[in-house]
């Protein structure tokens, strides 16, 4: 057998095997984008949806019903903050409009900026969790011991309170985790937090 058709088999094996590296790489770059679409349509793994401000209209049926609404804040290990939240729980009614606060504090001696995750559960109730306003929509940079107050703004779909799946649902927990960002804003860059105010120290 001669050299030349064993080198040209070997030259396509080389391009076959490249291409499958290749398609692997992409698919993992892929993989997380579409596992955050998936989500967002499905309410997977307590996953919330985002919404307008908009009122969505209520049957009669539910619209005595309520829904209690308790916060949950936590930090990464690698992120020197205080979060937590304002409130401990709110009640609400389906389709209105609540507006809870966050407060996060940088105890760090740098700028630093993170970035949240988010989920409720009961995990089924995430596709009935609509959020207008989230500070988990961008980045937040926040100063050496800059304090400021995150609002969030959301609603309670009615089909809640009528899918045979979640009906029956009364308690939902928001919970948030801040994780630091990969590459920190500059230092002039502000937060796109609602401060109040002046950035100060303090708990």
């Amino acid at each position: 057998m001669s050299r030349q058709p064993r080198n040209t088999r070997n030259l396509r094996t080389a391009f076959a095997l490249f291409g499958v590296a290749a398609g692997m790489v992409g698919l993992a770059y892929a993989a997380v984008p579409l596992y955050q679409l998936f989500c967002q349509v499905t309410g997977f793994g307590g996953t919330t949806q985002v919404g307008t401000a908009d009122m969505p209209a209520v049957p009669a049926a539910v619209a005595g019903k309520t829904v209690t609404v308790s916060f949950d804040a936590n930090v990464a290990r690698n992120l020197n903050w205080r979060f937590r939240p304002e409130q401990r729980s709110v009640t609400v009614h389906p389709g209105e409009q609540t507006l809870a606060f966050y407060s996060a504090r940088n105890d760090e001696g740098k700028p630093v900026t993170g970035t949240a995750s988010f989920n409720v559960t009961p995990n089924k109730a995430g596709i009935y969790f609509i959020k207008v306003e989230c500070f988990c929509f961008t980045e937040q940079t926040l100063q050496p011991d800059q304090r400021v107050d995150m609002p969030v703004q959301f609603y309670i779909d009615p089909d809640l309170f009528t899918d045979p799946n979640t009906r029956d649902v009364r308690d939902i927990v928001l919970s948030y985790t801040f994780h630091r960002a990969a590459d920190p804003a500059p230092d002039h860059q502000k937060t796109s937090a609602a401060t109040g105010g002046d950035a100060h120290p303090g708990g």
